[in-house]
């Protein structure tokens, strides 16, 4: 889980407000203002098939998110939903969010005793406490290498 989250953070290095908010195509799903102060980001339940194409600024608050609801779901009281968590409006906001988010979750595997113990998720399904370590890992990479793609692509498209 640190090997994994290590190379997030790495490929969130310098990143630029600009890159942030690029919407490689029209009406990709980003965060946004939707009333004076208030930030939230756009998402449907069930997911939308096929997947809308995201910004990194969604991305990076969807990966910050999900480690909160992780941790208050299987660790916490329960109640937290997700319209109720606070989304930043810039870079260094979500990143902050994020590492708060891993922290977190982190705490949590550190005190764990017992790892095949039954965590309750989210959404309500009971998992095994690591099935939830490795959920965020594999979640962490499948979204380290989405948000490289949208840097790269922002790189080659906006050169000169």
């Amino acid at each position: 889980m640190d090997e994994a989250y290590t190379r997030l953070r790495d490929r969130l290095e310098g990143l630029t407000a600009k890159e942030f908010f690029w919407q490689p195509v029209k009406d990709a799903w980003t965060i946004y203002e939707d009333r004076p102060g208030h930030w939230t980001y756009h998402y449907e339940i069930p997911d939308p098939d096929p997947a809308p194409v995201t910004t990194i600024a969604w991305q990076v608050t969807h990966l910050a998110t999900t480690r909160f609801m992780y941790h208050e779901w299987a660790y916490g009281a329960a109640k937290l939903t997700f319209p109720e968590l606070v989304i930043p409006s810039s870079v260094a906001g979500a990143i902050e969010f994020l590492h708060a988010g891993y922290e977190a979750l982190r705490a949590d595997l550190k005190t764990e005793e017992d790892l095949d113990r039954q965590r309750k998720t989210n959404w309500g399904e009971m998992w095994p406490a690591w099935r939830i370590f490795t959920c965020m890992t594999d979640h962490d990479a499948l979204h380290t290498g989405m948000i490289g793609g949208l840097r790269d692509l922002y790189y080659w498209t906006h050169q000169g």
